[in-house]
């Protein structure tokens, strides 16, 4: 770990390998990615209008599910939030479970307290927001 407190992950299962593990398995491979809980989450592109999966690590608060837009700290947000902006409307499988879902970007007033959870989960996005002037959002993924 460097000072700032950065992990690198275990990139051994990313992308289409990750999602395509998970959905063979119902998650027993790849639910757990890192030491952290993970879900896919099924978005409509925004250009094409086809489904997208994106494997993702994720926070609970309450009912809802939480991720962070963070890109690793691009400058640039994820496909994934785009199309969520475009079509809120998504669907999450967490394990064997899929569920409707509505996404929105949290508040400015909730933000610090659900980036408390999700760094809680995965510390890395202090660093991710640290290399970025983008404000990450958490997005907040509600059961429809």
């Amino acid at each position: 770990m460097s000072e700032d407190g950065y992990r690198p992950p275990d990139l051994a299962l990313v992308g289409a390998q990750h999602v395509a593990r998970y959905r063979e398995t119902d998650g027993a491979v790849g639910y757990e990615w890192n030491g952290v809980p993970t879900l896919l989450l099924t978005t409509t592109g925004r250009r094409s209008g086809q489904p997208r999966t994106s494997a993702l690590i994720f926070g609970r608060d309450g009912a809802d599910y939480l991720v962070v837009a963070s890109k690793g700290g691009s400058p640039t947000a994820p496909a994934w939030s785009l199309n969520l902006a475009a079509y809120p409307n998504a669907e999450i499988q967490v394990r064997a479970l899929h569920l409707p879902v509505v996404a929105r970007v949290a508040s400015d007033e909730e933000k610090p307290r659900l980036w408390k959870i999700m760094t809680g989960v995965w510390p890395n996005y202090d660093a991710y927001q640290a290399r970025t002037e983008r404000p990450i959002p958490v997005v907040v993924l509600s059961p429809a």
